[in-house]
């Protein structure tokens, strides 16, 4: 069982900028002071394709974060490590085509996926989707035309998709634990079986996705926000203004330690 949620936004500020906001909104908690929790982002790969003029971009974030309390609850310490406060890394793919208007990202959880995985998924674009005369996965490579320079619109528009799906007492590990269990003979694993099969797996499953949807909405929220701020501050500011202040404040914290 998966479940979906989809959320639709409009930021009042051109293409070009909220690409660029989507980039450095875990920069700097002094750029955005929701983005605290991020303790740090590496660039994994980054290539613009010669043919397509499209930038491509992996990227790896390490957030202060945890399962949420109430799935802590649910589940037994030996599955969620006692749910205390730690590292967590995501992974996140990017394309962003600056000519046709539009970007998509994907961001998935890489701790916890055997309990729950989530999925989120963004589409970047100038046109609302459903105005949208083409979508840009609908387009070949091969058929691509260079398009001719045009004036950007003033409004973005980003509809984001979270989705969550929860593994915890699928078949392939309910094969797994009763081997383990005479295996090794430890009674913990015997107990995480016997707590499998008293609640039931789709009742599991189904209570951690929800419980995840409820927290996420609230993240979401924080989220744009965060964008918000970030792209006031290029308006008010300036690009250029921007980045040499945040080159500066880096340099200043290097000389500092």
């Amino acid at each position: 069982m998966v479940l979906t949620h989809t959320t639709s936004h409009t930021y009042s500020h051109p293409f070009p900028t909220v690409t660029l906001a989507f980039f450095l909104r875990y920069y700097s908690p002094q750029l955005n002071p929701f983005s605290s929790h991020v303790l740090s982002t590496d660039t994994i790969s980054s290539h613009v394709d010669p043919d397509t003029g499209r930038l491509y971009t992996t990227r790896i974030h390490m957030k202060k974060t945890r399962l949420p309390s109430a799935v802590v609850k649910l589940l037994p310490s030996s599955i969620t490590g006692g749910g205390g406060d730690k590292s967590s890394y995501v992974l996140e793919t990017s394309v962003v085509d600056i000519k046709e208007g539009w970007m998509k990202t994907e961001s998935r959880n890489m701790n916890y996926t055997g309990v729950l995985s989530v999925v989120e998924q963004q589409h970047y674009t100038t046109t609302p989707l459903d105005q949208a005369t083409s979508t840009p996965a609908a387009v070949s490579a091969g058929s691509l035309v260079p398009m001719t320079p045009r004036s950007m619109p003033p409004n973005t528009f980003v509809t984001t998709t979270f989705s969550y799906r929860s593994s915890l007492g699928a078949k392939k590990q309910e094969k797994v634990v009763p081997e383990a269990a005479e295996y090794d003979g430890e009674h913990g694993t015997r107990r995480f079986g016997d707590w499998i099969s008293g609640w039931g797996a789709k009742r599991i499953q189904s209570s951690i996705e929800s419980i995840a949807s409820n927290k996420t909405d609230d993240q979401a929220v924080k989220s744009r926000d965060g964008m918000r701020i970030v792209l006031e501050r290029l308006r008010n500011n300036g690009v250029v203004a921007v980045l040499r202040e945040l080159r500066r404040r880096e340099e200043r914290s290097v000389f500092e330690q």
